[in-house]
């Protein structure tokens, strides 16, 4: 998605014109003859007032002369329709996608609350061994452990995030894994492959650019969306974005019929950053280029916005700004509505499954949380 231009010229080159070659039609011209007159036999004249018909050889000669003028019959390119009963199985999965992201988020949340208070204890005793266990230099578990430690919940809850796109960005330079590369982690309205595509392409980055890029500003955004949400709600958005912001560009590519794939965190990002952006709106950004000029998140917004919109309306190919667009908008609906609508209405879901745990054998039995 943003940044997917400069791969999906990439993958346009590989995909796209092998369809051209499926389609591809040769116009064949007819090319000029020069026709000699056939010599006429002196032929005796017959008797009466009737007139003699034409001869073959003035016939042939005719029907020639009138294929040589007229212009060749050829058959035009058929486009493909806009199929726009395609997009109701991608509609189906992302608002199903989207009801289960956030539900099992919701649950995630009730077992963290749940074992928060044994957690609490087990760490404490495990200080307490650390304690006593003899201490080792340059031990290399002991710096990671120290490391991971020192960074916030977002960054410990993005660090996965960002593992997966490093083995799918690997995963890209493997030349037996192409064909299926390009099939699921590539979205394209016109492949065969829909919806898993929806979801797998939102981790897929064929340039190393791409990907860091992408990941920068994810890692810039991650402790301020997980402290704001917690790190359930993040992931559910987070998940719930990528395929929101691929149906946006599945639906703008139908309609315009500039169909081609797209792959990259874009969307979601974009999601994330608008989220921050209008919960923040005075909150001061910089560019990791030139610090000294900073600008506050709000205008930061609006002017992405700005140009998604000019570069959708005026066709711009380099980026996928539908997708962008989608993100962003998602991200601003959520804040301003979304929060309201999904996340505090999730306690008729969690109630079932409270109830559901304590039905079970050594799930509380008398139903206390």
């Amino acid at each position: 998605m943003a940044w997917r231009g400069c791969v999906v010229r990439w993958v346009r080159e590989g995909v796209v014109s092998s369809t051209h070659r499926g389609n591809r039609f040769t116009l064949y011209t007819q090319q000029k003859r020069g026709f000699r007159k056939a010599t006429k036999k002196p032929e005796p004249k017959k008797a009466g007032p009737e007139e003699a018909g034409p001869s073959p050889a003035e016939k042939n000669e005719g029907l020639l002369q009138r294929q040589a003028t007229s212009p060749p019959e050829t058959s035009r390119p058929q486009m493909p329709p806009r199929a726009f009963g395609r997009l109701i199985k991608p509609l189906v999965f992302t608002v199903g996608f989207t009801g289960c992201s956030f539900g099992t988020a919701a649950i995630w949340q009730y077992e963290s609350l749940k074992s928060r208070v044994q957690s609490y204890f087990d760490e404490a005793r495990a200080d307490w061994l650390e304690k006593l266990r003899p201490q080792k230099q340059g031990d290399v578990r002991k710096q990671i452990n120290i490391w991971w430690n020192s960074l916030t919940e977002g960054q410990r809850t993005v660090t996965g995030i960002i593992a997966m796109n490093a083995v799918v960005f690997c995963c890209w330079r493997v030349p037996s894994l192409q064909r299926s590369m390009m099939k699921y982690f590539t979205s394209n309205p016109a492949s065969q492959a829909l919806c898993s595509p929806m979801l797998l392409s939102t981790f897929s980055h064929y340039s190393l650019f791409h990907m860091a890029a992408n990941m920068y500003v994810l890692w810039s955004f991650s402790s301020s969306i997980v402290s704001m949400l917690g790190k359930e709600q993040f992931l559910a958005l987070y998940m719930s974005a990528g395929v929101i912001s691929t149906f946006a560009s599945y639906a703008c590519k139908t309609a315009t019929g500039r169909l081609g794939p797209s792959l990259g965190a874009s969307g979601a990002i974009m999601t994330v950053l608008a989220a921050v952006c209008t919960k923040l709106p005075e909150a001061k950004l910089a560019i990791i280029f030139l610090p000294m000029y900073t600008f506050t998140a709000g205008n930061a917004l609006k002017a992405i916005i700005a140009l998604d919109s000019a570069g959708l309306v005026l066709g711009w190919r380099f980026f996928d700004h539908a997708a962008h667009l989608g993100g962003a908008l998602f991200g601003i609906w959520y804040i301003w509505h979304g929060h309201e609508v999904i996340w505090k209405n999730r306690e008729p879901l969690v109630k079932m499954w409270h109830e559901f745990r304590s039905r079970r054998p050594g799930g509380g039995g008398n139903g206390s949380a």
